[in-house]
């Protein structure tokens, strides 16, 4: 089992990532939500400036949100740094588009996009459209293009990891990925998921060892909310909720979005709860001065999203939900990576929604866990 840590993107989150390498972490993974942290890519350079073991990488990357070469030649860039220590995570969209009001992109536009930039990271002329137009483009002052090597590293190899739940989803996964991403929510259906994605990875004929040689099944990356309990803590501490409520609060607001915003599509329903958090969120920005208009109640709802929790959003966080977390002692949190482990699961990426919650987590996971396995 590998083990990694999801930083909100704050510029000098390097100072945790070395933290984290120290400490036997394998993964540092860097969330990409351009109107709530820093720059994706911007932390993770000077990530891999500071580290020189732990692997970085995206989870995930936004598509509409960059072309496809800008994100390649971003990943191929700091893979100049930190070579063979990159990874490309990408998904739909959930806050790098629902916070400007858009849903998630369509299945057809995430496979094209995907393909694009991982034929980019290969060396590969890839077919470039922009509206009617169609172009062939590649990473041209790359070594294996033109002999020069001062500008991208895409010798060595860059894994292209896809974030997807559905069967349409995993179906992309198995043609393209040389990973699958998952959250914690879904990874009981990791064993239904698997036989899903190896059998449209043998049908594109796609072994998974295009950039990595993860053999004949992908690897599999579940992002969880995580905390380690001390001493008399429970679900229902003050520290364990501000750790971890952060973290699940983002799928009540996919609900909402579903059910009152302009933006999310991403399948999570629950009428009730979507209306409770309705009311919750219109009392909140009437109480702003000015008042939040109508029009604007998505970027309240999207306020604190994955850092902090705002006032009274507390209610919405039930310890039903924080179960299924990797939360709780270390005995229990080993427990729970043996059975992730034994369903196919290689990574675990824990969120971590601030800088302290970051430091604790690192410090709490390597003495309980990572030191006990």
């Amino acid at each position: 089992m590998d083990y990694g840590i999801l930083i909100p993107c704050y510029i000098d989150a390097w100072h945790e990532v070395k933290a984290a390498e120290e400490a036997g972490f394998t993964h540092a993974w860097f969330a990409d939500s351009q109107l709530i942290y820093s720059d994706v890519w911007a932390t993770m350079a000077l990530a891999a400036q500071n580290t020189s073991t732990i692997k970085l990488g995206t989870l995930v990357g936004i598509p509409s949100n960059r072309l496809a070469p800008v994100t390649a030649a971003a990943a191929a860039t700091i893979n100049k740094i930190a070579p063979g220590r990159v990874i490309v995570g990408l998904g739909t969209g959930y806050t790098g588009r629902n916070t400007m009001g858009l849903p998630a992109l369509t299945m057809n536009q995430f496979a094209e996009y995907a393909a694009q930039v991982k034929g980019l990271l290969a060396g590969e002329d890839v077919l470039f459209r922009e509206g009617q137009r169609e172009r062939w483009i590649r990473l041209i002052h790359s070594k294996s293009n033109s002999g020069r090597d001062e500008f991208f590293n895409i010798e060595d190899p860059i894994p292209v990891m896809l974030a997807a739940n559905g069967p349409r989803g995993q179906k992309i996964v198995g043609e393209i990925s040389d990973g699958w991403i998952t959250t914690s929510r879904s990874a009981t259906g990791v064993p239904q998921g698997l036989p899903r994605i190896n059998e449209s990875a043998t049908a594109a004929g796609n072994s998974f060892d295009h950039a990595g040689g993860y053999g004949t099944k992908p690897y599999v990356t579940v992002l969880t909310p995580a905390c380690v309990l001390r001493d008399g803590e429970t679900f229902e501490s003050e520290r364990v909720i501000r750790n971890v409520g952060p973290a699940l609060i983002p799928g009540v607001h996919a609900m909402w979005e579903g059910a009152y915003g302009p933006g999310s599509n991403l399948g999570m329903a629950n009428p009730d709860l979507a209306g409770m958090y309705d009311q919750y969120i219109r009392e909140y920005g009437d109480r702003k001065s000015p008042p939040t208009p109508d029009d604007r109640r998505y970027l309240d709802v999207h306020e604190g999203h994955y850092v902090y929790l705002k006032e009274g959003e507390e209610q919405f966080v039930s310890s039903e939900v924080m179960a299924s977390t990797l939360t709780g002692t270390g005995e229990q949190i080993n427990k729970k990576l043996d059975e992730l482990e034994a369903v196919g699961v290689n990574n675990v990426a824990m969120a971590a929604v601030t800088r302290q919650a970051a430091s604790e987590l690192i410090a709490d996971f390597s003495e309980q866990v990572i030191q006990k396995r």
